[in-house]
């Protein structure tokens, strides 16, 4: 079933003052130019609900979206965009923590990954320090249609290799396409039971 309502409802730069944790919640954080904007917009089939730049480290606050007046997506800053000083990179990394450290409604982290690019440190570091905080996630690897089915497996294959390197068993991941709109039944489909347990509580 696709989302019937999406729209903004609040941004903030401190997460004390979130909406009040009564809905489930779900964020989205990745890279700066990973594509986050864009796989919101195809989640929700809005195509401006969330603000897509050519500026890489665009997103620099909390912002809320209800969706179906039943959950919460929620956009998050980019992490290790390079062309910002360190007081502000520093500045960001304090405002992620504090959101994912405080949200007793967050479900959980889609984390994005740019498909044509080979595992990079800094993704696995802080999908790593997630696991270590017991911050449940998912992969979600975008730009899928810029690979070939073949090139994608091989990419996905390598990225599985590394993860179990580290990990007794690789997170789960999804496969999308901001322009293909793949990927975005099966993770709407994984939300859907998330929210009915959350309900039941």
């Amino acid at each position: 079933m696709p989302v019937k309502q999406a729209e903004f409802f609040v941004s903030n730069s401190d997460p004390a003052k979130c909406p009040k944790p009564d809905r489930p919640e779900y964020a989205f954080i990745g890279r700066s130019n990973v594509g986050k904007s864009s796989l919101i917009n195809m989640l929700t089939s809005r195509s401006s609900l969330a603000k897509i730049s050519g500026k890489p480290g665009k997103t620099q606050l909390i912002n809320h979206f209800i969706i179906d007046n039943e959950w919460y997506l929620v956009d998050l800053p980019g992490y290790g965009y390079a062309q910002v000083s360190k007081t502000e990179r520093e500045k960001f990394a304090a405002l992620i923590d504090g959101y994912l450290t405080s949200r007793p409604n967050l479900l959980c982290i889609f984390v994005l990954v740019d498909s044509r690019i080979a595992p990079q440190k800094l993704d696995l570091d802080f999908m790593a320090n997630l696991g270590e905080r017991g911050l449940p996630f998912v992969i979600v690897f975008t730009k899928t249609e810029k690979l070939g089915p073949t090139k994608l497996q091989a990419t996905l294959e390598t990225y599985r290799d590394r993860l179990l390197e580290d990990w007794e068993e690789a997170p789960q991941f999804f496969v999308t396409s901001a322009v293909t709109a793949v990927g975005r039944e099966d993770i709407l489909s994984f939300i859907r039971p998330l929210n009915e347990g959350y309900k039941k509580k």
